[in-house]
């Protein structure tokens, strides 16, 4: 039997499948007749197989039916991080050559400067609620059947990753010549990876943003299997607990940070909910320390499941169970999946020798858009790797002791330096300046530039001050520094390389920094 929420959706109409931020229930019938509609919709105003459409939204009934059309129409998506300013959401729009970008009134100003920056034509343009120079959402939906389309065909979502020099970077799979049914199946089948099983009474909780790869994969292919969904908009400890006993949650896939938040509520709020629904928490994006883990083990039970992947593919896995066997891995290969050890030579590594992680997800591939030469780089043999070390086991456990060259983690969200120095060096009172993450108890890693003054230029917390409002009028506010601290003369060598580690170390002094 087809897995596919289109097909679920014509057997069961009447089934639960989405509860929406604000408590409202949508049944497949309904998901699915808005899918179709935005297919006709966008079909109308121009776009055709291959084409690609951007979103700037917030998590809703809106983000998943717009996937949902992109899948069964042979149509790229770009969800588009919410949080970042005009500048970038225009760059990404632009370079993925979107044809019609919807958002929503809350994201106005930054989606308007975006849109108008590079020129966006207004037709193409549509927002929930009101924004001028903006179409209705309901212009793209009014009036349009409900009924499946013609030609039927897959499509994909093309999401963004950030490189660690320069401007990110879409991930872009070719489209295959299949049924959108098929392809569905497929993916809800990676749900089995975990064991989780389709067409049961799994109630999935989504309470990260829906522009994430892995939020919107594992919340996609909980549509495709047939359970229902219950979306949160901004989350919160509390809510979360509320949910899970509310709706009988069995799935949710979550970062440590929230774990970390979780385990944070005082006892009496923790033990005021019953959760005893969770079946499988699947969590990934950012090192989780083992005490948290076992912490959450303790408190939710043998639910909690890790895997390591990227945007890029993927991947491992580990159950609780063998975590506690082995904790600290982030599991074995999935069956789909290889991986390998290589050292700078390109040559496999031994069992406990460490090296640089290589995988290779079957006979997936794809292409950093426009970037021939990063995707070749990234390559061997047809492995891939996004820079991260780590070494396997004797038995093929793999353990990953470093992660991408200078990368930050906080909070789940990946946060390129090179990004965000390449801002804080616009300044004129900035000679040179050196990003990197240092330890938080909250965030796992906070943001922290160390500045190099212009000469003539006196450090201190005005000018501090002041270069942190100019970055934050510049990028996203969870990629701006969290503090600024001065420095004579930046570590290089005579070649210009800089010691970022010299920087770096005295702040995880007595701290394991790992992945």
């Amino acid at each position: 039997m087809s897995q596919s929420f289109w097909r679920h959706a014509e057997r069961n109409p009447g089934a639960l499948a989405l509860v929406t931020p604000d408590g409202r229930t949508v049944t497949a019938g309904e998901l699915l007749t808005e899918s179709n509609r935005i297919v006709h919709g966008l079909r109308a105003l121009g776009l055709s197989k291959g084409d690609c459409f951007a979103t700037v939204l917030p998590n809703g009934l809106e983000m998943l039916a717009l996937e949902l059309a992109a899948l069964q129409a042979g149509f790229y998506v770009t969800p588009v991080n919410h949080h970042l300013t005009g500048p970038e959401i225009a760059y990404i729009a632009s370079d993925c050559e979107a044809k019609a970008l919807v958002t929503h009134e809350r994201f106005a100003p930054a989606v308007t400067a975006a849109a108008d920056e590079i020129g966006f034509p207004a037709g193409g343009r549509f927002a929930i609620g009101s924004i001028p120079g903006f179409r209705p959402y309901s212009d793209l939906v009014q009036g349009r059947p409900g009924a499946l389309p013609d030609d039927r065909t897959a499509g994909s979502v093309m999401h963004y990753t950030s490189g660690t020099t320069g401007r990110p970077k879409g991930v872009r799979r070719a489209i295959p010549p299949l049924d959108p049914d098929v392809v569905a199946t497929l993916y809800g089948g990676f749900l089995g990876l975990f064991g989780i099983k389709p067409e049961s009474d799994n109630v999935h909780l989504c309470g990260s943003p829906l522009y994430h790869t892995a939020v919107l994969m594992f919340t996609t292919c909980s549509l495709h299997a047939g359970h229902a969904v219950v979306v949160m908009d901004r989350w919160t400890p509390e809510e979360t607990l509320r949910l899970i006993e509310k709706h009988r949650v069995t799935t949710s896939h979550m970062v440590p940070t929230q774990f970390h938040r979780l385990l944070a509520l005082p006892d009496a709020v923790r033990t005021r909910h019953d959760l005893s629904s969770l079946r499988h928490v699947v969590h990934a994006a950012a090192p989780c320390p083992p005490e948290i883990k076992r912490r959450m083990i303790e408190w939710w039970g043998p639910v909690i499941y890790e895997y390591y992947a990227a945007t890029e593919g993927g991947g491992t896995l580990v159950t609780p169970q063998e975590w506690i066997e082995r904790p600290g891995t982030v599991g074995r290969a999935w069956t789909s999946s290889e991986v390998r050890i290589l050292d700078d030579a390109g040559n496999a590594c031994a069992p406990g020798q460490i090296g640089t992680v290589y995988m290779k997800l079957g006979l997936a591939s794809f292409e950093y858009h426009k970037d021939k030469a990063k995707t070749e780089g990234s390559r061997r043999e047809g492995f891939f790797t996004v820079g991260d070390v780590g070494y396997l086991d004797d038995a093929g456990y793999l353990f990953l002791c470093d992660r991408k060259a200078d990368m930050i983690i906080s909070g789940g969200v990946n946060i390129y330096p090179a990004e965000v120095e390449a801002v804080l060096l616009t300044h004129p009172a900035v000679a040179d300046v050196a990003v990197f993450g240092i330890p938080d108890e909250d965030w796992g890693e906070q943001v922290k530039a160390v500045i190099e003054p212009a000469p003539g230029v006196t450090a201190g917390p005005a000018l501090a001050g002041e270069i942190l409002a100019f970055c934050l009028e510049r990028t996203a506010k969870y990629k701006a520094p969290r503090s600024i601290d001065f420095i004579d003369a930046m570590p290089r060598d005579p070649n210009g390389k800089l010691y970022k580690r010299k920087l770096r170390d005295p702040y995880w002094k007595g701290r394991e920094r790992s992945i």
